[in-house]
């Protein structure tokens, strides 16, 4: 199989919502985003926790990825809840390709997975700066308008 899509993961939504009551806080510049190569199939149904297979590896790139930059939560447009983050660069990784990323929380015990997102396109850095550009939209919004 191949990454084809990206999505929120259900298991980590469900107990942030539930009587658990899961203590995600994704404000914290401690959460962290790892990068997968094509061969990576998430499944947002029942995967729960960060883990390094497929994930990317090369020369300037630490398995578990790094601290996300900037986090911030919006109402953009109205009735969206947007979450968005500064772009992650890291700045020599060698020969890394990379098809998505998945932000996860470092803080928690289980390593809780938060958001997958597809590249759309394996894209690949040689010698080179490695830069996730996040989209004007965020990097993900939840509609609260029923």
């Amino acid at each position: 199989m191949a990454w084809t899509a990206s999505g929120l993961y259900y298991l980590t939504f469900r107990d942030i919502l539930d009587t658990t009551q899961l203590a995600v806080n994704l404000d914290l510049t401690t959460n962290q985003i790892a990068m997968y190569n094509n061969t990576e199939t998430p499944n947002f149904d029942t995967e729960v926790a960060y883990a390094t297979t497929n994930e990317v590896t090369g020369t300037g790139y630490t398995a578990g990825g790094q601290d996300v930059v900037s986090p911030a939560f919006s109402v953009s447009p109205a009735g969206t809840l947007m979450f968005d983050l500064g772009d992650q660069v890291w700045a020599s990784p060698t020969s890394v390709t990379a098809r998505g990323a998945k932000l996860w929380c470092e803080a928690l015990a289980t390593d809780n997975l938060v958001v997958g997102i597809n590249f759309g396109s394996d894209f690949t850095s040689t010698a080179g700066t490695f830069t996730i550009q996040w989209p004007a939209t965020g990097v993900f919004t939840i509609d609260l308008t029923p």
